[in-house]
């Protein structure tokens, strides 16, 4: 059973490795062209996945991998916020000017 399960993770990273190295844009592998860290991931998957990650792969700037800070819902971001006041203030103005006319 633990074999299975080895095999079965070096099968993802393998497979996780390929397709890291494929859906990396063009001028962001680094020490080596893409087609090349392709090549060297399908003929050396552990070895080669491993050097991909640690020589070719390009790191998010911060070092991490979170996502970009930012409001979650409508009613978080302040610029939404502010757009609803915005209009609420026009659509007073204009009952005033409306009123008063």
């Amino acid at each position: 059973m633990l074999r299975v399960v080895l095999v079965l993770l070096v099968v993802a990273l393998y497979i996780y490795f390929i397709i890291d190295v494929a859906r990396t844009p063009k001028g962001q592998a680094r020490t080596f062209p893409k087609w090349l860290w392709l090549l060297l991931v399908i003929l050396l998957p552990l070895v080669g996945g491993a050097l991909w990650l640690l020589l070719g792969r390009a790191w998010p700037k911060g070092g991490g991998f979170r996502r970009k800070r930012g409001p979650v819902a409508p009613d978080d971001d302040p610029r939404f916020l502010r757009k609803l006041d915005d209009d609420v203030w026009s659509k007073k103005m204009r009952r005033r000017r409306g009123e008063a006319s």
